[in-house]
């Protein structure tokens, strides 16, 4: 090798090994740099937060009922508000078209029970009910036929203010039918006038009744009226 090159081949090693720690602060400089400029660069502005807005009079909670000031959370959680309906239960019988046990609401009219039971039959006689008339729970409402002696009220005497209830609360009387006379006979629901003239005219006739059955005997009285008056008389 020339000698020249080998005093330039040192000098040129002796300049790189200066050289790095030069390079190694310039990187260094650079990387800090880079990370306060990132440190200094403006975030992102969020949007401003919105206030919770006052509940209005008619804002509602779940089920439709607004929430009451100063309510606790938990009488505004939980379900819907429950609604209270009234009804009652009646039974319908009788020369209608479907019989049986139908819930309508409270106060309602016999009218809207024969409905319920699909109206009447041919041959129900509706005058011999109170159209108008109010039910009550627990109520039994006979239909009649045309000819045939209209049911009397299952806990009363016959005059009622609403079907399943007496006017005066009494318990029904049980009427003797081998001591009453006239004017006891016809407080009888289903007994008129002439039907308990009968009655009276068979007893003086024939003799004492030995059964309530005997009254199938008397002119006037069918089956029909012998169970509807049967819970009202005794021997």
């Amino acid at each position: 090798m020339p000698p020249g090159w080998r005093d330039r081949i040192e000098d040129f090693a002796g300049r790189r090994r200066h050289a790095w720690p030069v390079v190694a602060i310039a990187a260094i400089a650079v990387l800090g740099g880079l990370l306060l400029w990132s440190r200094g660069a403006p975030a992102d502005i969020a949007p401003p937060a919105r206030e919770p807005r006052p509940a209005a009079a008619s804002d509602t909670v779940e089920g439709g009922a607004a929430p009451a000031p100063g309510a606790e959370p938990s009488e505004l959680q939980g379900g819907n508000v429950p609604v209270t309906q009234d009804v009652i239960l009646v039974h319908v019988a009788g020369a209608v078209r479907r019989p049986g046990l139908y819930e309508l609401h409270t106060g309602a009219r016999v009218a809207e029970a024969i409905d319920a039971a699909r109206g009447p039959r041919a041959g129900a006689d509706l005058n011999a009910v109170n159209l108008a008339e109010p039910l009550v729970d627990g109520a039994k409402l006979d239909v009649p036929r045309v000819g045939q002696a209209p049911a009397p009220s299952p806990t009363g005497t016959g005059t009622t203010g609403s079907y399943g209830t007496t006017t005066d609360g009494a318990a029904p009387a049980v009427i003797p039918l081998n001591s009453a006379d006239q004017a006891a006979l016809e407080t009888i629901p289903g007994i008129g006038p002439v039907t308990a003239t009968a009655i009276l005219e068979y007893r003086d006739q024939i003799g004492a009744f030995e059964s309530i059955d005997q009254l199938l005997e008397v002119s006037g009285i069918g089956p029909a009226t012998l169970e509807s008056i049967r819970p009202y008389v005794t021997v």
